[in-house]
């Protein structure tokens, strides 16, 4: 049991990393979307959006990862980045 403990742990601090890098780019993206709202800019930008895809892929190939997990959990933020951005022009 005391493998299965530092695991644990290890997850759990893995799980807290996530959730501040998380909240670090959420601060990021509502600047962006309050820029966006400012001049006048369309929350969505699709090409980013389909870069943004591609090159986290691509990262996602080079840690083991799978792509289509990454792309998913990409698409996720995404969406909730939008509406950020829509709630800021309003």
């Amino acid at each position: 049991m005391d493998d299965l403990s530092r695991f644990r742990h290890s997850i759990d601090n893995l799980d807290a990393a996530l959730i501040h890098l998380l909240a670090e780019r959420f601060k990021l993206t509502k600047a962006v979307g309050a820029y966006k709202a400012a001049h006048d800019l369309p929350p969505a930008d699709p090409e980013r959006e389909k870069q943004q895809i591609q090159r986290l892929r691509a990262l996602a190939v080079e840690a083991d990862l799978d792509p289509d997990f990454a792309e998913k959990l990409l698409n996720f933020i995404i969406q909730e980045v939008i509406q950020h951005h829509q709630a800021a022009r309003a």
